[in-house]
């Protein structure tokens, strides 16, 4: 390191600021991508391997629960030995899951390399979260909500297309990502360390779970548009490629994946869009839209119109961006800086079996209880039932409280910055001295995800 003017200089191998800000923005995107790349191909796999709709959800819901795993134990290990050796490891892991992949011979191979997976997801995305807060505080918020929907879009899209139209479908997906993980490595390597390294790091690898009192009852509120966004991207993330194939008529791989874009791509651009609403007005606008959305999804499997379903699955998606984030922005205020941390943690487990463990009854389901039209029927409704519940909270709690974020702080817009500086005040809440993960608020990650 070098001195000029009183600035630090970094040495010449390392990124600029900006550079390694990006860096670490695409690795959440291809992550996140890499994470959804196989919801197109599971048809194929069904076909070649012969097993049925349950295992292709258990499959899945493997993933969610190595991501929640990762997320609970290493959330906050980069806080203590620094970011760049906890992203150089996950991509390391990751390139190894996409190396799987692409040798996959049957169920057992696919089972390992979504555990690979979900452990590197949910142990990067705290590191980078926390990186790109290290260097820009309010971009990095932004980044967190956008990148992980906009990586499970992208991956999905792509995945679909390459299917559809390039040889050997269920390898070269895996070994572009591979490619793309070694370069981003390279790119760590070069990258400055943001983080000085902190003692503690056995300690904070201990799961501790902290729900303040006065966080009760507006976390209980939440908690079904919680359940109900993660659970409908699981549906859409396992099943979601058999559904489309009831309404459409094309080439299922590529339709399968532009469903789950649709509904991820719609949930990121709502982040954008509200970004500066009130959380409550977020949250109502979610449930509204969830409603909405999967009301008109089930009306076009009934009527087996395609277009329908893909305005139904644009507006659901609308709820899925809107719902989560009004439900962290809602609640994560009313916490204390240090007890921020434990809070979303328990947030994170309720979004992750919402994710996981219903998407393995759907599987049930399709194979025992009528098919996937009778199982999104049973999905749908459940999924609008929460959400209405949901929806009656936030007039419930209007009557009896006042707003979770101050209405106005002198020099900030309300509902606004706020609400960012809360996130990243929860995102960086168990440091050294903390306790539990920590986590990106208001990311997305599903099949990818986990909600970082």
């Amino acid at each position: 390191m070098t001195t000029v003017e009183n600035r630090v200089v970094p040495p010449p191998r390392w990124l600029g600021p900006w550079p390694a800000f990006s860096l670490q923005a695409s690795v959440v995107v291809f992550f996140l991508a890499g994470a959804s790349a196989p919801t197109p191909l599971y048809a194929t796999y069904q076909q070649e391997w012969h097993f049925s709709p349950i295992t292709t959800t258990v499959i899945f819901g493997v993933y969610a629960m190595a991501v929640l795993l990762a997320l609970l134990v290493v959330g906050s290990l980069s806080d203590h030995v620094g970011r760049r050796p906890v992203i150089f490891g996950s991509i390391a892991v990751q390139a190894a899951a996409v190396v799987v992949f692409a040798g996959a011979d049957g169920f057992p191979a696919l089972l390992c390399a979504r555990i690979l997976q979900g452990l590197a997801t949910g142990t990067v995305v705290g590191a980078v979260g926390a990186g790109m807060i290290d260097i820009r505080r309010s971009a990095g918020t932004l980044a967190n909500a956008v990148t992980p929907a906009a990586g499970t879009a992208v991956g999905a899209l792509g995945s679909g297309l390459l299917v559809a139209y390039a040889p050997q479908p269920t390898r070269l997906v895996y070994h572009l990502l591979l490619g793309i993980y070694v370069l981003q490595a390279v790119g760590v390597v070069l990258m400055a360390e943001t983080a000085a390294r902190a003692p503690g790091a056995l300690r904070s690898l201990r799961v501790t779970w902290t729900v303040p009192a006065q966080a009760r009852g507006p976390l209980l509120r939440a908690a079904p548009v919680v359940l109900a966004v993660w659970a409908l991207a699981g549906f859409y993330g396992s099943l979601g490629p058999a559904l489309v194939r009831r309404v459409a008529t094309g080439e299922g791989a590529l339709l399968g994946g532009l469903a789950l874009f649709t509904l991820t791509a719609c949930g990121a651009l709502t982040v954008l869009v509200l970004r500066s609403a009130a959380p409550r007005t977020t949250m109502q606008v979610g449930t509204v839209a969830l409603i909405v959305g999967v009301a008109l999804t089930l009306m076009a499997i009934a009527v087996g119109s395609a277009g329908l379903f893909f305005v139904g699955t644009a507006v659901a998606g609308v709820g899925f961006g809107a719902g989560f984030q009004g439900g962290v922005r809602t609640v994560i205020p009313l916490a204390e800086p240090h007890q921020r941390s434990g809070l979303l943690s328990v947030m994170y487990v309720i979004s992750y079996l919402g994710f996981g463990l219903p998407t393995v009854v759907a599987g049930v389901i399709v194979v025992y209880g009528g098919g996937v039209a009778r199982a999104a029927y049973a999905y749908g409704i459940a999924v609008m039932l929460l959400a209405l519940l949901a929806l009656i909270s936030t007039f419930e709690s209007s009557r009896t409280s006042g707003p979770a974020v101050p209405e106005a702080v002198p020099g900030r817009a309300p509902g606004g910055d706020v609400a960012v500086d809360l996130c990243a005040d929860a995102c960086r809440a168990a440091g050294p001295s903390g306790h539990g993960p920590t986590p990106k608020v208001g990311t997305l990650a599903f099949e990818g995800d986990e909600p970082r």
